[in-house]
């Protein structure tokens, strides 16, 4: 059975990496200096680099279930979200970072659904958007949906708590950004702190904004969910 994953390797050599050489040679030499810390769902059809049209070196990935934002808690541990958290404020100094949900995701799903059986790491992490869950016995795609936003400013309001990204935001250094991707539109909606909403990059003034401080979603009744 050819090895299509050893094809595709050989394909980049020969055939994508020519193009960018220069790049990545440059890359090596200089070091790398994104702008951008890009916390993204795990989920395949997400693609960061398609999306936001980025060159290599311009994001620092952070790729998880649910774009999830662990609590800074102060403690040392296997932290892998915290720790690049950490390292792309203090030591790359990006300048902005993304938080990045996304339509029909799975993680946001298992919130209301469960965890398959056996996944306990899954099921801990699962906490992480618990909150942002909306009181309903059967989501529908309408809840779904809004649960996958609220799970961004989740994150958002998290991060907050990181004293190294706090400080930072509050001198000026570094915005916050919550994104929502419409797979199937190929939209991105982005939130905007001062409307309580996300708002489709089609028609929004900004990349998106905050929380910088408390967040108040615009008023919906739950019933609408």
């Amino acid at each position: 059975m050819p090895d299509d994953l050893l094809t595709r390797l050989r394909r980049f050599h020969d055939d994508a990496f020519p193009a960018y050489a220069d790049t990545f040679r440059t890359l090596v030499d200089e070091g790398q200096h994104p702008t951008t810390l890009f916390i993204g769902c795990s989920d395949s059809r997400l693609v960061p680099y398609l999306l936001t049209g980025a060159e290599p070196g311009e994001l620092f990935l952070v790729r998880n279930v649910g774009a999830f934002v662990p609590p800074w808690d102060g403690s040392a541990g296997f932290h892998g979200t915290a720790a690049a958290i950490e390292y792309a404020v203090l030591a790359l100094q990006v300048q902005r970072i993304v938080v990045c949900g996304h339509s029909h995701c799975g993680g946001i799903r298992a919130l209301y659904a469960g965890a398959p059986g056996g996944a306990l790491n899954l099921s801990r992490w699962l906490d992480l958007g618990r909150e942002a869950t909306l009181p309903v016995a059967e989501p529908t795609p309408e809840a779904l949906r809004r649960t996958e936003q609220r799970a961004v400013v989740l994150q958002l309001e998290r991060l907050m708590a990181y004293p190294m990204v706090r400080e930072a935001v509050e001198a000026g250094r570094l915005t916050l950004h919550g994104w929502h991707v419409v797979i199937e539109d190929g939209e991105v909606h982005v939130f905007d702190l001062a409307q309580g909403c996300f708002v489709p990059a089609a028609h929004a003034p900004h990349a998106g904004t905050g929380p910088y401080a408390p967040y108040v979603e615009a008023d919906r009744p739950p019933s609408a969910a």
